[in-house]
């Protein structure tokens, strides 16, 4: 029971941290419909990341909690973050404010199937310090920094020196995506599309439960198996080759994001010295410049090699646990893919087959 509690009270805990702790207001990209203004946000993700694991280092030196204690509960930890999910999503989708209830009936009601995965309310604030989605995002970053720290520190206290590098190494990995995304807090008010979708389980459950805990399935499984043969046979050959690997997707989907987030902002600067060229008309501009130049979706081919990068690392190939995200990210990438490129013909005609012209590669240049 304490184990299916935890994510309900490290939900708690964290937004205390997140009401009390300073922020930094900002505006983002997406307009609130009602009033036609951009939504406002407090961002201070990385200040709510380091108190609670430092609150975490804390309660594992005081010998408070055992250290692999995440780890040694994470099925039970995953059931609770799951229910959480399902409650927090049918409160914003079936008792939303009645504001909010109107809105979602002036846009046409699809079915509560539909509702309750996609969502009726477009965000909700609560006393202009709570922006739930933002919330939602720094409390799965947040858990999953917990979760990589118990997971990591199970893998040393069963292996002692005997432990795996590679699975450290893909710790390392996964906390520094998790850390760069919190630096760029405010980059992704402009880039991730869940700024501009509905609360569902979509968002609601993703950030809750699958974030949490799917992103560290690979290093959840890992920590429990001894060091890899191919490992200790390669050395750091293997490890700089999958740090590589991984780095080499993280250019490409953060720089891709950088470039994306300058060119709304300010649209005529020059961004790593790349000019920012793009198609237009009246109505729209598509940037077809550096990253963007590319592939029509270059950050997607840039989460294609993260995933790959922390797959490879732990060098366990016949273990399904560090592919699971991998095996999760490239289909799920391929078909959004699609699906962007469905909405965005439907939302710039003619202008979206200009910028196709320019940029015939899908996602990798030369192949799709």
């Amino acid at each position: 029971m304490d184990g299916f509690l935890a994510p309900i009270i490290i939900c708690a805990a964290l937004l205390g941290l997140h009401v009390v702790l300073p922020a930094r207001r900002v505006v983002g990209y997406v307009t609130d419909p009602t009033t036609g203004r951009s939504y406002e946000y407090r961002l201070n993700g990385l200040l709510v990341l380091a108190a609670a694991v430092g609150g975490g280092l804390a309660a594992g030196a005081t010998g408070w909690l055992p250290w692999g204690w995440l780890h040694a509960r994470a099925w039970m930890g995953a059931a609770g973050a799951t229910a959480l999910g399902a409650l927090a999503t049918a409160w914003f989708v079936f008792a939303p404010p009645r504001r909010a209830v109107a809105e979602s009936r002036s846009a046409g009601v699809r079915g509560w199937i539909s509702d309750f995965y996609l969502g009726r309310v477009p965000n909700f604030a609560f006393g202009g310090r709570i922006d739930t989605k933002m919330y939602l995002y720094v409390f799965g970053a947040v858990l999953l920094a917990l979760n990589i720290c118990s997971y990591s520190a199970y893998h040393a206290d069963r292996y002692g020196s005997e432990a795996n590098p590679g699975v450290y190494l893909h710790a390392v990995l996964l906390g520094f995506f998790l850390v760069d995304y919190l630096i760029f807090e405010r980059v992704h008010l402009y880039t991730y599309d869940i700024f501009a979708e509905r609360l569902g389980a979509k968002i609601i459950w993703g950030c809750l439960a699958f974030y949490p805990y799917f992103y560290a399935v690979g290093l959840w499984g890992t920590a429990r198996l001894p060091k890899s043969s191919l490992v200790e046979s390669a050395g750091g050959w293997w490890l700089a080759a999958c740090a590589v690997i991984f780095f080499a997707g993280w250019v490409l989907a953060r720089g891709a994001n950088l470039q994306k987030y300058r060119f709304k902002r300010f649209p005529e600067r020059l961004f790593l010295g790349i000019e920012p060229r793009a198609v237009t008309d009246d109505r729209a501009r598509l940037l077809c410049s550096g990253f963007w130049g590319v592939s029509r979706h270059v950050n997607y081919l840039g989460e294609i090699l993260i995933s790959l990068g922390l797959a490879l690392a732990p060098g366990h190939l016949t273990s399904a646990w560090p592919w699971l995200y991998a095996a999760f990210m490239i289909p799920f990438m391929l078909i959004r893919e699609r699906a962007d490129e469905r909405r965005c013909a439907a939302k710039y005609g003619a202008l979206w087959d200009d910028y196709c012209a320019r940029v015939p590669n899908r996602i990798i240049p030369r192949l799709y």
